[in-house]
């Protein structure tokens, strides 16, 4: 085995109400995985797991504040096939409780984008990256 190298494979979104992010999430076209429990849920995505975790529990697992407040620093990001792809997730996501926060627009880098929360407020960049390819499976493969 080589030596270890920083990976991205689990992604847990501390939430305030589990049952409403679950039904968001749901309702944005996820799966929930049976490995799912009372106070966690998970859905497999292309690349990795997506997980939602009680806010406080999660603060306390990492041994940290659990109020944070303003911009995180953090977007998370779904890269589409179109740009009418975009603007159906953004759409999607408004209508499964979430808030506009950019309409889809060309952007200064060349591709298309915009952004939505979900109820707890954590940011998701939609785009269509015209120079991100994907491999068979969906996935980004930039290199």
């Amino acid at each position: 085995m080589g030596s270890p190298f920083l990976s991205l494979s689990l992604l847990t979104l501390g939430v305030d109400d589990l049952a409403r992010a679950r039904t968001f999430y749901e309702q944005m076209g996820l799966v929930i995985s049976p490995q799912s429990g009372e106070n966690v849920v998970f859905f497999q995505m292309p690349g990795g797991v997506l997980a939602l975790y009680p806010r406080t529990l999660l603060a306390e697992d990492a041994t940290v504040d659990a109020q944070g407040s303003g911009f995180s620093g953090v977007a998370l990001a779904c890269n589409l096939d179109s740009p009418e792809d975009v603007d159906a997730m953004l759409n999607r996501a408004v209508s499964a409780g979430g808030s506009l926060v950019k309409p889809g627009q060309t952007v200064f880098w060349g591709g298309y984008s915009g952004y939505f929360a979900d109820p707890d407020g954590h940011l998701w960049e939609v785009a269509h990256n015209p120079f991100f390819p994907k491999d068979e499976r969906g996935v980004l493969a930039i290199g």
